[in-house]
């Protein structure tokens, strides 16, 4: 690790950016050059059973720089956003008590919202409710469930959709549980993380073809290093929970079965991650307007750039 010339301008660094865009290399770089400890702010590198399918950095990248809050869930927890916020407060402790540079990096807007933002100081839903919740929803169908949180949560009902389930579970929870609808909490926001802090943000933008070319190639190697085979001892997951999302996995259990092709599951998971980075690109251009937009060059080598702005 080589030492800068000046210490870093800023207490901690947040580098976002969708998936594909070369921000967790560029938050490694970062930590080495400066004697940083990396923090994943990414809700699908939390996952113990996946790391080919996520693209979590290798051991041998965690090697490199101490790495915090990768791979330390287990596929079949519920994990929130709240939870989250309490992972990376206590991450962000451990790092500045060492005197090192948190560098906080991902793709999901959530988690740099807990970050920069705060969160809903929402009551925690007794697990009965929970239960019972699900339970509803699986006798009355996706739909007529919707329609009823629509009633009890008009804004719930305007802003999620019936297939959004793990959101409309959320919602019918917090309503069920407090009495009051998820707006309400989510308007009297707590302390972000990272209070009192000086920031430097980043948003990595690569041009929209280079990505999609990036996203593509990223899942062919993938499923030459074993992504498969994560997916398929997956199989029989729970679909409500938030795992049950990750990109990719559903064509890749598919491929497993005998249901797809090789070509058709690559295709259908290449679709779907490159409408994710969309997704998180326009999350990012509506909440991120007052962070650094940075566009990687070919080499993929941004450091320099983010060092100008750093020291």
């Amino acid at each position: 690790m080589t030492t800068p010339s000046a210490a870093p301008s800023a207490d901690a660094v947040l580098i976002a950016g969708p998936t594909a865009s070369g921000k967790s290399a560029a938050a490694l770089a970062l930590a080495e050059r400066l004697g940083g400890i990396v923090i994943n702010a990414d809700s699908m590198q939390i996952y113990r059973e996946l790391t080919v399918v996520t693209a979590r950095p290798s051991a041998e990248e965690m090697a490199r720089a101490p790495h915090r809050l990768y791979g330390h869930i287990s596929v079949r927890e519920p994990y929130s956003v709240g939870r989250y916020q309490s992972d990376a407060a206590a991450a962000l402790a451990e790092t500045r008590a060492a005197g090192r540079l948190p560098v906080f990096v991902g793709g999901t807007g959530l988690y740099f919202a807990a970050l920069t933002e705060g969160l809903a100081n929402i009551p925690p839903v007794p697990r009965e409710i929970r239960d019972a919740v699900r339970v509803r929803r699986e006798q009355l169908g996706p739909e007529a469930f919707f329609a009823e949180l629509a009633v009890r949560d008009p804004e719930a009902g305007r802003r999620l959709r019936a297939s959004d389930t793990q959101r409309v579970l959320r919602a019918m929870e917090v309503v069920e549980a407090t009495g009051r609808p998820l707006s309400y909490w989510q308007s009297h926001a707590g302390e972000p993380v990272l209070a009192g802090l000086k920031l430097a943000r980043f948003v990595l933008s690569p041009p929209r073809a280079r990505l999609h070319a990036q996203i593509n190639a990223r899942f062919e190697a993938m499923l030459d290093s074993g992504a498969m085979a994560e997916a398929e001892a997956l199989a029989g997951l729970d679909p409500a929970l938030p795992a049950a999302k990750i990109l990719g996995l559903r064509p890749l259990q598919a491929l497993a079965g005998g249901e797809m092709s090789r070509e058709e599951a690559l295709a259908a998971a290449q679709a779907a991650t490159r409408q994710y980075a969309k997704r998180q690109l326009t999350w990012f251009r509506h909440r991120m307007t007052h962070w650094t937009w940075l566009e990687p060059g070919n080499s993929g080598n941004i450091l320099p750039e983010i060092l100008s702005h750093l020291l």
